[in-house]
């Protein structure tokens, strides 16, 4: 494509960002149009004649595409790309490119965060304080809910890439002891890792840094918890569907685990009747709204990726091209 001409590009969920993100667009000449939200019905005819395309979640099907004659380029404003039809676009000639490596802090930190919180019942003391329990405990400290340390208990990963890497980083910070999990299903593991059920049965708390695919959909149901010996907490700031969530909820009830910390859901925003809803408010159950990627510095990091993608496949040079 050409740089010396304008280029036409659509975004379809500005809302996704903050509202202080900086969207300045690539460098090349271009028209930037952006939409707050897009429903499912509105995505072709948003797109109309333009060029390019950013989405962070508004999926693009064949459909979308077969109405989409002059689109050559959909920039994904996130890692995950399950909502684009990637065989479609390669069918079409459509470059997909997505973003990387920007939530290396972000989401380490969060998970952390989920940890701490669980592990020293932050939410249930705060909430406690909040309705007068300690005005009413007469002593300057009271012990309704468990704390315990960090240190010194074993950490299970289940994926070691970039994110899981840096949050072993943090743990061993902690004094933790680490383990990574190897695929599920392999009959043997080479250090670092460990074979699946091993961290499974040995970990003290879980945390999930791998992408949603067949093979990872409930990776961890009803049987998974019968192995975990050592009842963890479960931290998912990776993608909802890696865990069951009607077992995670019955776990959870059952006390086959010490808690959960969750970022994400199967289906967001979370339903009126997902199994989730039940736990709201219990003290060992944290769920925040997918926001774990979501810091000031990482938010900028997507945008700006984002555009620097779009200028690369300008150049005729295209990055981070998936399928």
């Amino acid at each position: 494509m050409s740089a010396s001409v304008s280029h036409r590009i659509v975004m379809l969920d500005r809302g996704t960002f903050p509202p202080d993100t900086r969207l300045d667009g690539p460098k090349a000449r271009h028209s930037l149009v952006l939409h707050e939200r897009t429903a499912a019905g509105e995505t072709a005819a948003r797109i109309g004649e333009a060029e390019i395309v950013i989405t962070n979640k508004v999926p693009i099907t064949k459909a979308v595409l077969d109405a989409a004659p002059n689109l050559k380029m959909v920039a994904v404003a996130a890692t995950g790309y399950d909502v684009i039809d990637v065989a479609a676009c390669k069918a079409r000639g459509i470059v997909v490119s997505n973003v990387r490596d920007y939530a290396r802090n972000t989401v380490p930190e969060h998970c952390f965060a989920l940890m701490l919180a669980l592990r020293r019942s932050l939410i249930a003391y705060e909430r406690s304080v909040a309705a007068g329990r300690w005005l009413e405990s007469g002593q300057f400290c009271y012990f309704d809910y468990p704390i315990s340390d960090l240190a010194g208990s074993t950490l299970g990963i289940i994926g070691g890439g970039t994110l899981g890497q840096a949050v072993a980083k943090i743990a061993e910070a902690f004094g933790m002891r680490v383990l990574f999990a190897a695929r599920r299903g392999a009959s043997e593991a080479t250090p670092p890792y460990a074979r699946f059920e091993t961290v499974l049965e040995e970990a003290d708390v879980l945390t999930f840094h791998v992408p949603l695919r067949p093979e990872t959909r409930d990776m961890i149901g009803a049987a998974e918890f019968a192995l975990m010996q050592r009842r963890p907490l479960i931290i998912n700031a990776g993608r909802g569907g890696l865990v069951n969530e009607a077992a995670l909820a019955e776990a959870l009830v059952a006390g086959k685990i010490a808690g959960a910390g969750f970022d994400v859901t199967s289906v967001e925003p979370m339903p009126a009747d997902h199994p989730f809803q039940a736990l709201l408010g219990r003290p060992d159950f944290i769920l925040t709204p997918h926001v774990a990627w979501a810091s000031r510095q990482a938010t900028q990091a997507v945008a700006d990726q984002v555009f620097a993608n779009i200028d690369a496949f300008i150049a005729g040079k295209p990055v981070n091209v998936v399928g």
